[in-house]
């Protein structure tokens, strides 16, 4: 007997039924979706098996950044590449978003990942871009995140290659040369 959820504005005239495992949520409503949120320049589904994830790029995170052990969504704390292959594979669609250079992309990560979660789609996760500002120190020591809410891992901390996936998605992205050089910022979040 198929679960079903009952969700209702989701088409016209009001109700519909959405059995167990079917998609709430078209890929176009969920581009649409992403592309109303504020620094969204643009909004893609892809495939997680089309996300990129390989060993070298955690260690950037060891050997190019300070965040690395110094909060809870960065390395060492977060998953090995390995394990977020084996997450992204429990999945059938992601949202890959673009995001201008002014955006919060963390922000923008958590805020569309619940707007997904409140639309039906109950696995929805987000992945934003760079290190976490919510404290001034995290609470490492304590092993709790204080904004868990709110913080979520880069892709580049969970082993993710952001340049790979965004050109295989077809997005822009290049090395950074100069400082004034725009760079390309991307969030993902995985869907169901």
């Amino acid at each position: 007997m198929a679960v079903e959820l009952l969700l209702t504005g989701l088409q016209v005239g009001g109700k519909r039924k959405i059995k167990a495992g079917e998609s709430v949520l078209s890929d176009d409503e969920l581009c649409r979706l992403a592309r109303r949120q504020g620094g969204v320049v643009d909004a893609r589904v892809v495939s997680p098996s089309d996300v990129e994830t390989a060993a070298w790029v955690r260690l950037k995170c060891r050997f190019g950044c300070d965040g690395y052990g110094q909060c809870l969504v960065c390395p060492p704390f977060t998953p090995e590449p390995e394990q977020m292959r084996k997450v992204l594979d429990g999945y059938q669609r992601a949202v890959l978003i673009h995001c201008d250079r002014q955006a919060d992309v963390k922000a923008t990560v958590a805020d569309l990942e619940r707007s997904i979660f409140l639309r039906g789609a109950w696995k929805a996760f987000g992945l934003g871009a760079g290190s976490c500002y919510l404290c001034k120190k995290c609470p490492v020591e304590e092993g709790q995140c204080r904004h868990a809410e709110r913080a979520r891992p880069a892709m580049e901390a969970c082993g993710i290659d952001v340049f790979t996936t965004a050109k295989k998605a077809g997005f822009p992205i290049e090395v950074v040369r100069t400082e004034r050089q725009c760079p390309n910022y991307y969030g993902l979040i995985l869907v169901d």
